[in-house]
């Protein structure tokens, strides 16, 4: 094996090794996101004032993406990387904190830092992969086929921290769960320091800051459609499903955070899966249109769900059946759009093209998380499920318009 592992290039080392050290980042952020909601609702916080500590993660993270993809291409993938890396250690730090200094603005300035460590992690194992697929058509099979694979690995184990920090808050206490994973995450940071040191996607010719916003009809399309895709997603998965379950069902924490965790786990497994649901070995086979099928797909099953739901229709066999299904469709959708963006990218640079849409991809979430609070404190559950919808339809009229030339 370690003969195997030798003998490969040293690019493809310096990818797993990024893969790697997204995979252990993904389990924090995973597990921190359920610890921050489950341990202030348990508080007693509202919804909105939950989703409120996510608004700087959101922002920070629109602007990481678009920043990040410049640093990306000027430093390398593997300085951004390892930055991602320290800036979550400093997060989960300022949240062992003693209790009574975790005040909302406390909270909300340490998921500043790590919504900006999250997607410069994202950035650069999307980014880095770009370098190590053939051209052509066979090369854009397999580049689809492994940014499936990560990206389906990746929410997958982001899946299993969601379970992992409702049994470390069941079992050690907000504190002692932030400081079990600030060790853990503080080992990958080290071994990486000593390990990635190639200029993975570093320009060749260096881009200017001007050069942040993408030019190409294409990647804004995408971008639109990302955006309003997560937000549609997130408007009701981020604060209202898991308090919902919480308060109308009475579920335990850890039963919350177990079931989203199988719901994300299997939702990353169908992304892994999702070349060969939509059959991109076939002739024929054109990415944009199946996209654009599935996002329809969506949208027609979301309005389905809104509808049983108001009606009260078998409430929480209607709802749980419903996010099983939402699930499987979205991923599907996701996988997709993960390999268009590699695919239109720029070359030279493609953290810049691939730093704006998941810029898109952030303000999508800002959005779904904030209408999360307040729409479900105000209106209901059901409210944020129309919601779903009508941003789902944008996503899917957008979608259709990239089929258009």
């Amino acid at each position: 094996m370690r003969e195997q592992l030798a003998a490969l290039p040293n690019e493809l080392k310096q990818y797993l090794i990024i893969t790697g050290n997204y995979w252990a980042f993904t389990l924090t952020d995973g597990a921190l996101r359920m610890l921050v909601v489950l341990y202030f609702h348990q508080l007693g916080y509202e919804a909105l004032a939950i989703a409120m500590l996510f608004l700087f993660y959101e922002v920070f993270g629109v602007i990481t993406n678009l920043v990040g993809g410049w640093l990306g291409a000027r430093l390398g993938l593997n300085k951004t990387m390892n930055l991602g890396l320290l800036l979550q250690l400093v997060a989960l730090a300022m949240l062992c904190a003693p209790s009574h200094w975790l005040t909302v603005g406390f909270v909300m300035t340490a998921q500043a830092l790590s919504g900006i460590a999250k997607d410069l992690n994202k950035m650069s194992a999307k980014s880095a992969i770009k370098y190590l697929v053939p051209k052509g058509h066979e090369g854009e099979s397999t580049l689809y086929k492994w940014v499936a694979i990560l990206t389906g690995s990746k929410n997958a184990l982001k899946g299993l921290g969601f379970f992992l920090g409702g049994v470390l808050l069941t079992l050690f206490g907000f504190t002692g769960a932030i400081f079990a994973m600030l060790v853990m995450l503080g080992v990958v940071w080290i071994l990486s320091l000593l390990t990635l040191n190639a200029d993975i996607g570093k320009a060749k010719n260096k881009p200017k800051f001007k050069t942040l916003f993408s030019k190409s009809r294409a990647i804004n399309l995408l971008s639109f459609a990302r955006m309003c895709l997560f937000a549609s997603r997130d408007v009701w998965f981020v604060v209202a499903l898991p308090v919902y379950l919480a308060t109308q069902f009475g579920w335990q924490h850890w039963w919350v955070s177990g079931f989203l965790a199988c719901w994300v786990i299997g939702y990353g497994l169908v992304q892994t899966q999702a070349p060969r649901i939509t059959g991109h070995k076939k002739v024929g086979f054109l990415p944009t249109r199946q996209a654009a099928m599935w996002v329809t797909a969506l949208t027609l099953f979301t309005c389905l769900l809104a509808t049983a739901l108001t009606l009260n229709v078998f409430m929480q066999l209607s709802l749980l059946i419903g996010l099983l299904i939402f699930g499987f469709i979205f991923a599907v959708n996701s996988s997709l759009h993960s390999y268009l963006i590699v695919s239109f990218a720029d070359n030279d640079g493609v953290s810049l093209d691939v730093g704006f849409y998941y810029m898109a991809n952030a303000l999508g979430r800002l959005v779904g998380t904030v209408l999360s609070g307040w729409v479900f404190q105000v209106f209901g559950l059901v409210a944020c499920l129309w919601v779903s919808v009508a941003l789902l339809a944008m996503a899917s009229v957008t979608t259709w318009s990239l089929n258009k030339k």
